[in-house]
């Protein structure tokens, strides 16, 4: 059987890192694992020299298109499919802090959340959908429903705060506004990617809050603070169990549907 052909976009610490951890577990999985800076990645590094034959490092910053496209090209050279796309990277602003007020917005911090949350995703998606397309039986149901015709799984890491519908807060313009577009996106590419005969399942997710570098600011009266294993256990668990029917949606860890 020709195995699973799974990348993960911003793999080199937290949740991305964890998924690449927890992919390797399948030993009938290649992991394809991509960040700005490889070099400096020192514990992504460490687990390829430890999985020196299932796991590779790519080049990938999100902001510039031409890096995307040289790895897609890479990717085609070396396995001439994807299975599982997850594009994790992602930031709260340029800052490191959302902005709490209308008077805190500025164009700069906008754009340059837009371009990682957003856009970048979205352009993983223009890159990488040929191959998506040539995916073959991944996991989950399809792999026990022969006649599935979806090959491939696309999983945007979304964020609660990205619901319009279940903003009750507001603040944290920049973040909200950029999950929000990125969850437009998912709905649009769900469309899009699902006309031909073989189909890709694609889904924004909500991980949580986790115990990461990105959320720790704001770890305060959270609730449910969740470590990365946890979160990525949980979503592995949902996206083992997707149809063509979850095209689209926008999920929870705990596989509940979260609101546009």
């Amino acid at each position: 059987m020709t195995n699973n052909i799974c990348l993960v976009q911003g793999a080199s610490r937290g949740i991305g890192l964890q998924f690449c951890k927890a992919l390797l577990m399948n030993n009938k999985t290649q992991v394809i694992a991509t960040c700005r800076k490889p070099l400096e990645a020192t514990d992504l590094q460490q687990l390829m020299k430890d999985n020196s034959q299932r796991l590779s490092v790519l080049n990938i910053d999100v902001t510039n298109e031409g890096t995307i496209s040289a790895a897609a090209s890479q990717v085609e050279q070396s396995h001439g499919k994807l299975d599982l796309l997850i594009n994790c990277a992602g930031i709260i602003h340029p800052s490191k802090l959302g902005e709490t007020s209308l008077k805190a917005v500025t164009s700069q911090g906008l754009l340059e959340t837009y371009l990682v949350n957003s856009v970048g995703p979205l352009l993983m998606a223009k890159h990488f959908a040929a191959l998506l397309s040539k995916g073959q039986g991944l996991i989950g149901k399809q792999a026990a429903d022969k006649k599935s015709q979806h090959s491939s799984v696309l999983v945007n890491m979304s964020a609660k705060v990205g619901s319009i519908s279940d903003n009750a807060l507001g603040g944290w313009y920049s973040y909200r506004m950029s999950k929000a577009a990125l969850n437009m996106a998912t709905r649009n590419l769900s469309i899009e990617l699902t006309r031909g005969q073989k189909k890709t399942v694609c889904i924004a997710l909500h991980p949580g809050t986790v115990d990461t570098d990105l959320s720790r600011p704001y770890h305060k009266n959270v609730p449910k603070l969740l470590t990365a294993q946890q979160t990525v256990e949980f979503m592995l668990s949902v996206i083992n169990s997707l149809s063509l029917e979850d095209s689209g949606k926008f999920f929870t860890y705990e596989r509940s549907v979260l609101p546009f």
